[in-house]
C-alpha cells in the first residue's frame, strides 16, 4: 500500500467531507474568491469546517448525560485595511458561497478594472503533530462508560471521606480547510480528547472540592489505568488538603508558584498582553517595547504550537499558516508578538501561525497555542526553602486581567503558608493580585522543573473559546499582593 504525504492526506480528507458531498471542487472555491477580489481588498479566505463531538458524564454512580453532535459550515472573509467583512453559513453550496462572497466584498467600494487574475494554487506547508484518528471511534460506548465508572470506583476507594464523584469524558474530531485569495490551500484533521474528575470530600460537616484531568490530540486509549489513577490521586489530594485549610493571610509577600498548571497566570497576565491586535492598537502594557527589557534575567517565554499531541498544538492555524515555535521573551528581553495575518500585515511583520477561531462562524484573531516559561537552575525544594514568610501556590482556579494596565487577579485553589522555609499549613481563599509586566521583573528564582499542564486549558477572548496549553517551572516572585480571608 502506498500512503500519501500527511499534508496531502489531510487535504483529501477535507475535500471528501467538505466539498464532494456538496458538488464542490477547487474551481468553485476559486470562483468565490474571484468574486471577492474583483473589488479592492487586501485579503480574503474561505474557511470550511466539519466537527463531530461527543460527551459523557457520570454522577452518583450512573451516567447522567450523554451528547453527540455534528456541525459543519463555511465562513467567508474579506479584509480591507483594518476592516473585516465576514459572512458564514451552515449551507455548504455553490450558491451560498457566491452569495457570501458578494456580501463581504462590499467592504470595498472600489471595483478593480477588469476581472482579478486567479492566483496559482499552492498547498500550504504544515506539520504532522498528531494522528488524524477520529477519537470518538477509538472506544465503544460500553468501554467509555466503564472508564468513567472505573474512575469513580478508584476515587471512592482512595479515602472514606470522599462522598461524591463526578467524571466526564469529551471527544472531538475537527476537519478544517482554508482557501485563500493568494492561492493557498490548507487543511487539518484535529482530534481532541479530555477526561475530568471532580470529587467532594466531607469531614465534620465541612465539604471541599478537588478536581483533576487531562487530555490532548490523540485517541481515548490514552486514558489507561495509570493516567486515570493519577487524575484520581490529584483530585482526592486537593479535596483532602482543602479540608485542612485555614484562612489565607493577606498583604504583600513572596509568592512561589508551582510548576505546570499555575502557568495559567503567565498565560493570562502576560500572554494576552503579547497578542498582536492589542499591541498594534497600542492598548497593551507591552506595546512598543520590542527589544526592551520587560522581565528579570533568566525569564524566557515561548508560545509553541508545534509540540506533538498537545491540546494547544496545530498543524496549521485557522488561516492556513504552519504553526511555529515563537520566542516572545528571551532572557528578559521582549522579542516579538503573537500574530495572525491581518495584524502582521498592518505591523509589517510575518504571521506567527497564531490565527485562530472558535469555528467557521467566527473570524480569526491572534491567539495563544501552548504558552510556557523555560526552566532555570534552581531545585524546587530550594525555592520553597528560601521563603521567610509567604505563599506557595500549587494550583489555580479562575482569574482575570486588564490588558491595558496589565493588572491581574487570580484565585489559588490549592496553596500553603510557608514560614522560615517550612510549609506550615494549607490555606483557602488566597487571591494573588499584581501587574503582569511588573510581576515579570520580580521573578527572583526559576526552578529546573518546567512542566506543561495535563491538557485541560481553554482560553476565552472576545466571546471565542479555543483549546490551549500552559506551563512553567516553580517560580519565586517577590512582593506580590495576596488578598486573603484572615
Amino acid at each position: 500500500m502506498i500512503s500519501r504525504e500527511p499534508t496531502l492526506e489531510r487535504l483529501a480528507t477535507a475535500q471528501r467531507l467538505l466539498l464532494e458531498p456538496f458538488g464542490l471542487d477547487e474551481t468553485h472555491l476559486s470562483r468565490a474568491l474571484a468574486e471577492i477580489t474583483a473589488h479592492q481588498v487586501d485579503d480574503a479566505d474561505l474557511y470550511f469546517q466539519y466537527t463531530r463531538s461527543e460527551g459523557w458524564s457520570l454522577e452518583e454512580g450512573i451516567v447522567k448525560t450523554g451528547s453527540f453532535s455534528i456541525d459543519q459550515g463555511v465562513g467567508v472573509r474579506a479584509v480591507s485595511g483594518e476592516k473585516t467583512a465576514f459572512a458564514y453559513s451552515d449551507d455548504i453550496s455553490e450558491a451560498s458561497l457566491l452569495d457570501a462572497a458578494r456580501t463581504v466584498r462590499s467592504i470595498s467600494s472600489a471595483a478593480r478594472s477588469g476581472r482579478a487574475k486567479a492566483a496559482d494554487k499552492k498547498v500550504a506547508s504544515s506539520r504532522s503533530l498528531y494522528p488524524a484518528v477520529d477519537p470518538i471511534a477509538t472506544l465503544d460506548s460500553t468501554a467509555k462508560v466503564q472508564l468513567l465508572e472505573r474512575a469513580e470506583k478508584l476515587a471512592r476507594a482512595k479515602d472514606p471521606r470522599i462522598v461524591q464523584v463526578m467524571a466526564g469524558l469529551a471527544s472531538e474530531w475537527d476537519v478544517v480547510m482554508v482557501a485563500r485569495a493568494d492561492g493557498t490551500l490548507a487543511a487539518d484533521v484535529r482530534p481532541l480528547v479530555r477526561m475530568s474528575i471532580t470529587v467532594i470530600a466531607e469531614q465534620n460537616g465541612r465539604r471541599e472540592v478537588g478536581s483533576s484531568g487531562g487530555g490532548g490530540r490523540f485517541g481515548l486509549a490514552y486514558f489507561d489505568e495509570q493516567h486515570v489513577q493519577e487524575y484520581v490521586d490529584d483530585a482526592v489530594k486537593a479535596a483532602l488538603t482543602n479540608l485542612e485549610s485555614r484562612p489565607a493571610p493577606a498583604g504583600e509577600m513572596t509568592v512561589v508558584l508551582g510548576p505546570g498548571w499555575p502557568g495559567i497566570l503567565l498565560h493570562e497576565a502576560i500572554g494576552h498582553g503579547l497578542e498582536g491586535d492589542f499591541n498594534r492598537k497600542g492598548s497593551s502594557a507591552f506595546s512598543g517595547r520590542v527589544g526592551q527589557r520587560v522581565a528579570a534575567r533568566g525569564v524566557t517565554v515561548l508560545d509553541d504550537g508545534t509540540i506533538s499531541d498537545r491540546r494547544g498544538s496545530l498543524n496549521v492555524d485557522d488561516e492556513g499558516n504552519a504553526s511555529q515555535r515563537n520566542v516572545l521573551i528571551e532572557d528578559g528581553i521582549l522579542r516579538g508578538y503573537i500574530q495572525d495575518s491581518l495584524n502582521a500585515r498592518l505591523m509589517g511583520v510575518a504571521p506567527t501561525g497564531n490565527g485562530r477561531r472558535e469555528s467557521y462562524a467566527h473570524i480569526p484573531m491572534p491567539r495563544m497555542t501552548n504558552t510556557y516559561m523555560l526552566g532555570g537552575d534552581k531545585a524546587p525544594d530550594e525555592i520553597v526553602a528560601s521563603i521567610k514568610k509567604g505563599l506557595y501556590a500549587t494550583n489555580f482556579g479562575g482569574g482575570q486581567v486588564d490588558i491595558t494596565s496589565g493588572k491581574f487577579v487570580f484565585s489559588a485553589s490549592e496553596a500553603f503558608w510557608v514560614e522560615n522555609g517550612k510549609i506550615q499549613y494549607p490555606v483557602k481563599g488566597a487571591t494573588i493580585v499584581g501587574n503582569g509586566p511588573d510581576a515579570l521583573t520580580r521573578v527572583s528564582m526559576i526552578g529546573n522543573d518546567m512542566r506543561l499542564d495535563s491538557g485541560v486549558g481553554t482560553c476565552g477572548k472576545e466571546g471565542q473559546s479555543v483549546p490551549v496549553g500552559v506551563g512553567q517551572p516553580t517560580l519565586r516572585i517577590d512582593g506580590l499582593t495576596v488578598g486573603g480571608t484572615a
